[in-house]
């Protein structure tokens, strides 16, 4: 080794050594801090005061950029000092000094963002954050704005009937206080969580109406709401009936064939039929105010929404409507592509979606019914599918449910389990429903049939059986009951919502009966 560097690996030693006892020097400060009381100097006393007097003279620019320039001075044990020191400075209550200026409403409305955990928390913080949560009736905005957000608690609110004390009360009804709705908002968690694990283990209460069809029997289609269910029948009519006594309440006859589908809004019913016509009904009177001839068979199926009608046949083919008054409906154009039966359809305002017993299903555009694809993978014709969003889901005489993602037409998912023709499918946000010849009802979970990882195994989450004796051939939802008709000329009506809670809930399905002539 050279004298050079030799006396380099001396000089590289030696400050290696310094910079240690610098580092040995500061951990002994900060370990002398811990256990020894700091006791200032004497020379310090002496200076500090001044120093603050010159300090206070300046302008806040200066006393920042002097303060900064002190910290630029300081080690890293000292920046840790006074970072302890600034933190509890820095931190402001402003939830508690809002109200001092005055300011309630802006705490309030900022708490009301909060949802349920973090409510519950923010009570615990202190008495003026309970104060400001209890007079601003945040529990009450809370419930409001989930039934305002959430068809599940919207629904709630109408049938457990605490709907009523939301919003603006009802004239001469007394307020309720800020405890009424704490006590609330856990009472309605667990009637949801009620309702979640009746889907889960098939629990239900079940009435059935049976129509009892004096010629041919069977309950082709139906649609219902709060007030009443309205069905077609293969005996040529559509009967409406009373959802709360379910009795028969009007019976309207005009078809001289089957009632194959129907769709009604609060002004117009409008049905198809195997007598190869679309008929419209004024909802009120029941009168029969049009009638539509273009189909030269069977009317399968028929959707309206937003001036427009979309209707199927057996003949093929697909006429979109332009609908500009009940008794002004017009036909905008014929949609041709399909090699048999177009047994439904479905539209938005972007696409019409069609399946046929050709085994394929068939997109357009809805603006200019132009061809956009064709989805392939059903190995025998389709029956039913529902379009929203993104998805499609359809049933097939295959035995299978099919997702489709509509703008690639790819097939996301095959659900297996039905043991014939599936007939009828709906879904929503949580599960589809299916509905098929074994005379079975299926409940899917949605997510898990969209997740790839999900196994096979853990998509039905429950069959509902041995209430139909025949095909189930139609099937409307909400989240707390399904209605379904079949050929066994019956309409059953499954809730989930009203079910006894009984010790046995969680090894035996419970089921109830009302059955209605008419």
């Amino acid at each position: 080794m050279t004298s050079v560097e030799s006396s380099m690996e001396i000089s590289v030693v030696g400050e290696d050594q310094q910079e240690r006892k610098k580092v040995e020097s500061v951990e002994a400060v900060a370990s002398t801090s811990k256990t020894e009381v700091y006791e200032p100097s004497e020379e310090y006393k002496k200076q500090r005061d001044p120093c603050v007097e010159n300090f206070q003279t300046w302008s806040e620019m200066d006393q920042v950029d002097f303060v900064e320039h002190l910290l630029s001075l300081m080690c890293h044990y000292q920046h840790g000092q006074v970072n302890t020191f600034l933190k509890p400075m820095l931190q402001r209550d402003f939830i508690s000094a809002l109200p001092a200026k005055g300011l309630d409403h802006i705490a309030e409305t900022i708490l009301s963002y909060l949802d349920f955990k973090s409510l519950c928390s923010a009570e615990l913080v202190c008495k003026e954050w309970y104060r400001v949560i209890a007079d601003g009736m945040l529990w009450k905005k809370l419930i409001e704005r989930m039934v305002r957000t959430d068809a599940l608690w919207k629904g709630l609110a109408e049938r457990r009937g605490w709907g009523q004390y939301l919003f603006k009360p009802k004239p001469g009804e007394p307020p309720k206080n800020h405890k009424f709705y704490r006590q609330l908002y856990p009472q309605i968690i667990a009637d949801i969580e009620r309702i979640e694990n009746n889907w889960r283990t098939g629990r239900h209460t079940l009435q059935r109406i049976h129509c009892r069809s004096e010629t041919s029997k069977g309950v082709y289609c139906l649609q219902y709401d709060d007030q009443k269910i309205i069905s077609g029948l293969r005996d040529n009519t559509i009967k409406i009936w009373d959802r709360n006594t379910l009795e028969c309440t009007q019976v309207l006859t005009a078809h001289t064939g089957s009632v194959l589908c129907l769709q009604y809004d609060e002004r117009i019913i409008i049905s198809g039929s195997s007598d190869s016509t679309v008929r419209v009904w004024d909802i009120k009177t029941a009168e029969m105010t049009n009638t539509l001839i273009h189909h030269c068979e069977a009317v399968l199926h028929l959707r309206f929404a937003d001036g427009i009608m979309v209707t199927c046949s057996k003949d093929r083919s697909i006429a979109v409507w332009d609908m500009q008054s009940p008794s002004e409906i017009n036909l905008r154009r014929v949609l041709v592509g399909h090699r048999a039966a177009v047994n439904v359809v479905d539209f938005d305002d972007k696409y019409i979606v069609s399946a046929s017993g050709d085994r394929t299903i068939k997109v357009w555009n809805t603006s200019t019914c132009e061809f956009v694809r064709t989805l392939n993978g059903h190995k025998r014709g389709i029956a039913c599918l529902q379009y929203r969003d993104r998805l499609v889901v359809s049933g097939s005489s295959d035995n299978t449910i099919r997702l489709w993602d509509i703008e690639c037409g790819a097939c996301l998912r095959v659900l297996e389990g039905h043991e014939e023709l599936v007939r009828c499918i709906r879904f929503d946000n949580k599960r589809i429903v299916s509905g098929a010849y074994d005379g079975k009802i299926k409940v899917w979970d949605l997510a898990a049939a969209l997740d790839p990882r999900a196994p096979a195994g853990t998509l039905c989450l429950r069959t509902l059986v041995q209430e139909h004796s025949g095909r189930v051939f139609r099937l409307q939802f909400d989240e707390f009951q399904i209605v379904s008709s079949s050929h066994d000329d019956t309409i059953l009506i499954w809730d989930f919502l009203n079910v006894p809670v009984s010790e046995t809930s969680s090894r035996s399905p419970s089921r109830s009966y009302t059955y209605v002539s008419k």
